[in-house]
């Protein structure tokens, strides 16, 4: 395990924390909790990092056996974490080009710590097939020939990073009161409400040509 290795795990877990899905759960959770809003975000995040540490670590184990069993696995391993990116682009592209209804998300009355955990869980397994930096971390650990028990603390250490900015999240909204959630019912007024997405030619354009670039450096490595 090098420091040159450890930064670039350490900078993909930081892109793969910038995740809409979970911040818009956290946001939701201290705007419309009705008892305790700390715990079940704590229950929220708990259940996200339980869900990327042990599904990581399942696959890295299923990796690290095919790879000294199958010729080449490895470089399909990467090839597939490249290739999983550009079909999610792709798809995002071709949304883009139509109108899409948006529902209103809310908490319902029987939310608590426990079904916020189970919500964590689902929605983090959920978004794992577009969790590419994910893919690429773990190809990497796979290819320095990392130690199991140096992994299993790295894939740790990847999933307290995924969870990061929810925990930035939770203390400024607990501790700056008023300011910061007003900013966030802003947000929630303009991402969270019922609405209709009109199609974009640009947006789709710019998802397109990502895909074709991620594309590239799929039949590359």
């Amino acid at each position: 395990m090098t420091w040159q290795l450890a930064g670039s795990i350490a900078g993909l877990a930081a892109l793969d924390s910038l995740n809409p899905a979970t911040l818009v759960a956290i946001t939701l959770i201290l705007l419309g909790s009705r008892r305790r809003p700390l715990a079940e975000a704590l229950g929220f995040v708990i259940g996200a990092f339980a869900t990327v540490f042990l599904l990581g670590l399942a696959l890295y184990v299923g990796a690290e056996a095919a790879a000294s069993s199958i010729s080449g696995a490895l470089t399909w391993l990467r090839r597939g974490a490249f290739g999983l990116a550009a079909v999610v682009l792709f798809v995002s592209s071709v949304r883009s080009l139509r109108a899409r209804r948006r529902s209103a998300v809310g908490l319902p009355a029987w939310f608590t710590p426990l079904t916020a955990a189970g919500l964590g869980v689902v929605m983090t397994g959920a978004d794992l097939p577009n969790a590419f930096p994910y893919f690429i971390a773990i190809e990497r650990l796979l290819a320095a020939g990392v130690a199991t028990p140096t992994a299993v603390v790295v894939l740790a250490l990847y999933a307290l990073v995924y969870c990061l900015p929810c925990l930035v999240l939770l203390a400024l909204g607990l501790s700056r009161g008023e300011r910061v959630m007003g900013a966030l019912r802003r947000l929630h007024d303009r991402f969270g409400t019922s609405a209709v997405i009109p199609p974009s030619k640009w947006r789709a354009a710019g998802f397109f040509l990502g895909g074709v670039a991620v594309t590239a450096i799929a039949v590359s490595v």
